[in-house]
């Protein structure tokens, strides 16, 4: 499972980031624009709220986990989560808690 969670960290980079560079070419590099056209309609901004939400949640267990475990490299899945998405944050630490020794 450990090769499945990092190739969907790859792609939960790789795939996402197409579209905001692909956004950001079009309408210039202005990250506040990039905000508010996440919040375009009522269907897109649920979405930024729930991802908004997931980040959050996922960011509370990997402070837990690595603050409680010590395992002080499980914190690379914050900025992940924060500088790319839960699309990556959340299958890199899945990825980093699956090296762990039981």
């Amino acid at each position: 499972m450990r090769l499945v969670w990092l190739a969907l960290a790859i792609w939960g980079t790789i795939h996402p980031m197409s579209y905001f560079l692909q956004w950001f070419n079009e309408n210039g590099y202005d990250l506040m624009a990039m905000v508010n056209a996440w919040h375009a309609n009522a269907a897109s901004s649920g979405l930024v709220w729930d991802l908004t939400i997931a980040a959050a949640t996922l960011t509370i267990w990997v402070l837990w986990e690595a603050i409680s475990r010590r395992r002080w490299l499980d914190l690379l899945a914050i900025p992940a989560t924060f500088c790319i998405g839960v699309s990556c944050g959340l299958p890199l630490y899945l990825f980093l808690r699956s090296g762990r020794e039981s």
